[in-house]
């Protein structure tokens, strides 16, 4: 494939993720001049090297206005999986202009022998699949969590990087915890807190993969939130393989 840029380019990461942070490493020291775009929803997110701008860009009129303003020749969205509403911002804001879109998506989880997943479409059916009394541990992130709080017959542990927007009900507890955990620490977790379920986002990568293989072990279900649908446009699940497309 014909690389897609001369030397040096201005690139804009839509970042956020681990790799996000690890392409804007790698596109800097190949020598490109790279901004990494991050939404501000975490208050202290770790930073990538480079430029960073945190905060939206005021819908696809902002970032389109944002990229002919700034001569963006490539933008490489290399956000989260489940972050469907800035992927097609993006996919919109490119039309019509100089820019051209790259995705960096890492590949989807999929079930092994031994495991016991049950897919859904959305949170609340995720919610809405456990049972009577279940003792969920539920790692779906912290904007979320109201339809797993809203049923009083249930309970459990949610963990996440800061603390949920919502009342945490007296029957739920929170863990503050960053990725990535060992499969010693989830074992010892999923036992002490004798959890029925796992609920999950299909975020795939390897640093919240313990938790899956801890449930296969324990042989606990899985509630598995499928991936939403993104605008398609070229789409890379190898780093090196999209820095070589970028011409590093």
């Amino acid at each position: 494939m014909e690389k897609l840029l001369a030397m040096p380019s201005k690139i804009l990461i839509l970042g956020g993720t681990a790799e996000a942070r690890e392409i804007a490493a790698l596109l800097i020291a190949g020598g490109h001049d790279v901004t990494s775009s991050l939404a501000g929803v975490t208050t202290e997110p770790v930073l990538p090297k480079g430029r960073t701008r945190i905060g939206g860009f005021g819908g696809v009129v902002g970032l389109r206005d944002y990229l002919n303003s700034e001569n963006v020749e490539v933008v490489v969205d290399a956000t989260h999986p489940f972050a469907a509403l800035m992927s097609a911002h993006a996919s919109t804001a490119v039309v019509n202009t100089s820019t051209q879109l790259l995705r960096f998506e890492r590949l989807a989880w999929l079930p092994s022998a031994g495991d016991n997943w049950h897919s859904v479409d959305n949170i609340q059916l995720a919610a809405d699949f456990l049972p009577y009394n279940a003792r969920a541990f539920v790692t779906t992130g912290r904007k979320e969590l109201q339809p797993f709080f809203q049923r009083d017959d249930i309970g459990g542990v949610v963990r996440t990087v800061e603390l949920p927007h919502n009342d945490v009900p007296i029957a739920w507890r929170v863990i503050l915890e960053r990725p990535p955990q060992t499969l010693e620490s989830e074992l010892a977790l999923f036992e002490n807190e004798k959890f029925t379920h796992l609920i999950s986002k299909n975020a795939g990568g390897s640093a919240t993969q313990a938790k899956l293989i801890a449930a296969r072990t324990l042989n606990i279900p899985v509630v598995m939130v499928q991936r939403p649908n993104k605008p398609e446009c070229e789409t890379f699940s190898d780093i090196q393989a999209l820095i070589k497309r970028l011409g590093t």
